[in-house]
């Protein structure tokens, strides 16, 4: 006879751990062997299995003592020349570089190892501590840190004789992370006394560009790895907190066992070393990556013979976070905008006068593009970074609408009705339009086809400032204002017609979204008193409030989708540039009985 379960039933894989979406996901630290000479403020070189430890802040005093790691525990190696604290490093443990420090007072001095003793090199150009360092002992770079004055952004290049000026950082600060090559370097996290900064840079042999930033600012933070892959561990807040940098943007991984401040750090991503720490300690802990793991598929089941639970892989929205990213070059509000947040178009806005500035995000940069035709504020915006439009303008409501081809903005067919605070969804060729201010509010829906405006079917409520995202037989219309009311109205649109679902959880004017009308977030906004910092999610059915923005903002920018979007300059109160990334990845829920 046949079971219930070979007829109806499926098999569910079991697996001893949870899955992960990379091997440096489901990386850890663990304990490694201690340090002969306990110390804090000490600098790093080296590998996971052939890391090296010299200087730093013993007691009593600060140490010239050296220490080699051959992946278990350390051994005594040649005493540095100079005894420091506070100095930076770089190299391998048989030709590593040692620069910079207190002893106690500034010092420029250089020194070399070669395995087994340290002889002197050229003095750095000006006497400094608390250094971010990167490269070799004949290609080595030190940046930031402390001269007398308590921050600065000075670059210097080592070619194994002596130091040389290169470019400036754009972030002055002291005790920052650094990894990868003297053409190739990477700096992240520092003091800029105060505040603490979560700055990341990149450097290409000449020059340093801001990326996106780190998800947590700290300071006395220590890095491993290279410009593309790096390692971020340790500092001031979040002493144990971890994050992994993949050449666009940093993810947090797993924690130190042990808090690591004023440490040092040594070898690759996926095979990190961590050494001493504040208060004084000899700890040694070892980041490793698995070489084999179970990836994690978006809809996959499974049964974690471990915690003996059964397990669900899904994009985790309501654990997604914002963090900030790079600001764009033209601080402004009231801007519209297209494609997605790796990919993005913003234009227009108010700074205060009326704008025509365009900027283009590639990722990693804003680059200022050709200009609007027409300078306005508070249009629609949709399509993608290189094939976008935007319809409609202040003042005196006008129709306007141009066309960007990636180059240039062209004036094309105007809208139908003048009237402008209005959404925008869809592509450059099947757009759509809703609501807005003539005044008085409208209700006016018009589809775009790549030539002309059509009217069609009205919204339900007329209203302006609204939140649109969607496609242009899709679209989700979220709150916005009526006269002096702000709304939480939620309306769907299916091609044809305009229907209304669940309200928001809280009424707002201007706030931005991204997403479909399955699946979506509207974020910041005004709502009485001021603006908000709230982000809410749709599933289709019901809003959710999830991780607020940074700082509430309205007259904003917004773009990408549910799991993936931005937000981009706005007024909190006045114009900004400042730009916030939400990011979900894929998590593993454990499925309950209910």
């Amino acid at each position: 006879m046949a079971k219930y379960s070979d007829i109806k039933g499926f098999t569910v894989q079991t697996l001893a751990s949870d899955t992960a979406a990379s091997a440096i996901d489901a990386g850890s630290w663990s304990s490694g062997g201690t340090l002969n000479v306990a110390r804090r403020n000490l600098a790093g070189a080296g590998t996971q299995t052939a890391g090296l430890a010299f200087g730093g802040e013993a007691t009593p005093g600060n140490t010239a003592d050296t220490e080699e790691y051959n992946g278990s525990s350390w051994a005594e190696g040649g005493d540095m020349g100079t005894t420091r604290k506070q100095l930076s490093g770089c190299g391998t443990q048989t030709a590593g570089l040692a620069f910079g420090g207190a002893a106690p007072s500034l010092t420029a001095a250089t020194e070399e190892y070669d395995g087994s003793s340290w002889t002197a090199g050229g003095s750095l150009s000006t006497a400094r501590k608390l250094l971010g360092t990167a490269g070799t002992q004949t290609a080595g770079l030190g940046f930031g840190g402390e001269t007398p004055s308590p921050t600065t952004n000075a670059t210097e290049e080592y070619d194994g004789s002596s130091w040389t000026a290169g470019g400036n950082l754009n972030t002055a600060r002291q005790d920052l992370g650094g990894a990868g090559t003297q053409t190739a370097g990477l700096a992240f996290g520092g003091s800029t006394v105060p505040p603490n900064t979560a700055n990341t840079e990149k450097y290409d042999g000449s020059s340093w560009t801001e990326v996106n930033n780190m998800n947590t600012a700290r300071y006395a933070v220590r890095g491993a790895g290279t410009q593309t892959a790096a390692l971020a561990f340790g500092g001031s807040p979040g002493a144990t907190e971890t994050e992994a940098w993949d050449g666009t943007s940093w993810s947090t991984v797993a924690e130190l066992a042990t808090p690591v401040m004023l440490g040092a750090g040594a070898g690759a991503q996926d095979a990190a070393l961590a050494f001493g720490d504040s208060p004084i300690s000899g700890v040694t802990q070892e980041f490793s990556a698995p070489s084999i793991f179970g990836k994690q598929v978006e809809g996959q089941l499974y049964f974690n013979s471990t915690t003996n639970a059964f397990k669900e892989t899904l994009t985790d929205i309501p654990g997604a976070t914002w963090a900030s990213s790079t600001n764009l070059n033209t601080a402004r509000d009231s801007l519209a905008g297209a494609g997605v947040r790796d990919l993005a178009l913003v234009f227009g806005g108010t700074k205060p006068a009326a704008a025509n500035e365009t900027e283009q995000w590639n990722g990693s940069a804003w680059t200022e593009m050709n200009n609007l035709n027409t300078a306005r504020a508070n249009q629609a915006g949709f399509g993608t970074y290189t094939a976008a439009i935007g319809a409609a303008s202040p003042g005196s409501p006008k129709a306007i609408t141009e066309s960007w081809n990636g180059t240039n903005w062209t004036e094309v067919n105007d809208m139908n009705n003048e009237r402008y605070i209005l959404p925008g969804a869809g592509t450059q060729t099947a757009g759509i339009i809703f609501g807005g201010l003539g005044p008085p509010s409208k209700t006016n829906t018009e589809t775009w086809d790549g030539t002309n405006w059509t009217e069609v079917n009205d919204m339900n409520t007329a209203r302006y400032g609204i939140a649109g995202t969607g496609t242009q037989t899709a679209a989700q219309a979220a709150g916005g204002q009526t006269g002096t009311s702000n709304e939480a109205k939620n309306e769907e649109w299916d091609g044809s017609s305009w229907t209304e679902t669940t309200d928001m959880n809280t009424g707002r004017e201007r706030p931005r979204s991204s997403g479909t009308t399955k699946s979506s977030i509207v974020f910041g906004g005004g709502a009485d008193p001021g603006s908000t910092a709230k982000t809410e999610f749709w599933n289709g059915t019901s809003w959710t409030e999830v991780a607020d923005l940074s700082s509430a903002v309205s007259q904003h920018y917004g773009s990408g989708t549910n799991s993936n979007a931005a937000y981009s300059a706005g007024g909190s109160p006045g114009p900004t540039a400042s730009v916030e990334h939400w990011t979900a990845t894929l998590g593993n829920k454990t499925i309950t009985a209910s």
